[in-house]
């Protein structure tokens, strides 16, 4: 898979399917699965960091993830998030924090908005960067937003949006990401652009989706975000096996003799 591949899923109406993955382990279950690409998100400083926002992480810890996931995953597509305000001190810091992600495998970076950085997507394509934006519901704007809140709900926050994609259509990115928006206007913006739309709380109207791999397999016990599925309860096996454990430990049947040293 590669940029070329997102561009042909789009020409060739095929949906694109992508999941967040911050560690090794994940990443080598992933490495066998089907699935289109990975994000390396800025999402970890929430799932596995135990930040309220995403703000918390920097472009070290984005490097320590990203090189995890790549060495689980080294054959699978492969994007990694740039962190809160590397891409709004100017070109030269955000190409540096860039070419760290890079340089630890990543094989594109993506990047929140577009507004007031245009010269850096800019520059970030044209030194052979590929570059994913993301439009619609911006983590790294939530205290701008005042709380996780659906975006484009108004007609000119709407077009705001879909001017947006267009620009960044035009400044070269490969794709965006469209978070928490209505449906329909989803469906719009796609329709406005020819780079593939990956959804996430946008409905069914993108050419592909993302969901964070914790919540599609029910690790998240205290929350689960109304856009996701959770397609397997692995957080309730977890804890069923952790309890069976704790059990065996106490009443002496583990370890046995056939798990024990002569």
């Amino acid at each position: 898979m590669s940029v070329l591949n997102f561009l042909k899923a789009r020409s060739e109406s095929r949906r694109l399917s992508m999941v967040t993955c911050y560690d090794y382990t994940f990443a080598r279950l992933l490495a066998k699965s089907p699935i289109d690409g990975i994000l390396i998100g800025d999402s970890a400083a929430m799932v596995m960091h135990g930040h309220n926002s995403t703000l918390a992480i920097n472009v070290e810890m984005m490097r320590l993830h990203t090189a995890a996931v790549v060495q689980g995953a080294p054959d699978k597509f492969i994007v990694a998030d740039m962190p809160f305000l590397s891409n709004r001190k100017g070109v030269g810091p955000a190409l540096d924090a860039a070419q760290v992600l890079m340089a630890t495998g990543a094989h594109a970076v993506k990047l929140e908005g577009v507004d007031g950085h245009e010269d850096v997507v800019e520059r970030l394509v044209g030194s052979g960067i590929p570059v994913m934006g993301h439009l619609g519901m911006q983590p790294q704007s939530v205290n701008a937003y005042g709380g996780f809140r659906v975006q484009g709900r108004t007609e000119d926050a709407a077009q705001k949006i879909i001017r947006q994609a267009k620009e960044l259509e035009k400044l070269g990115a490969f794709s965006i990401v469209l978070e928490c928006i209505p449906a329909d206007l989803a469906k719009e913006v796609t329709e406005a652009v020819h780079i593939p739309t990956i959804g996430i709380g946008a409905g069914a109207g993108c050419d592909g989706q993302i969901l964070v791999l914790q919540d599609l397999l029910g690790m998240n016990v205290d929350f689960q975000p109304k856009f996701s599925r959770k397609f397997v309860d692995v957080g309730c096996a977890v804890k069923q096996a952790i309890a069976q454990y704790d059990a065996a430990v106490k009443d002496g049947s583990f370890p046995s003799r056939e798990e024990s040293y002569a």
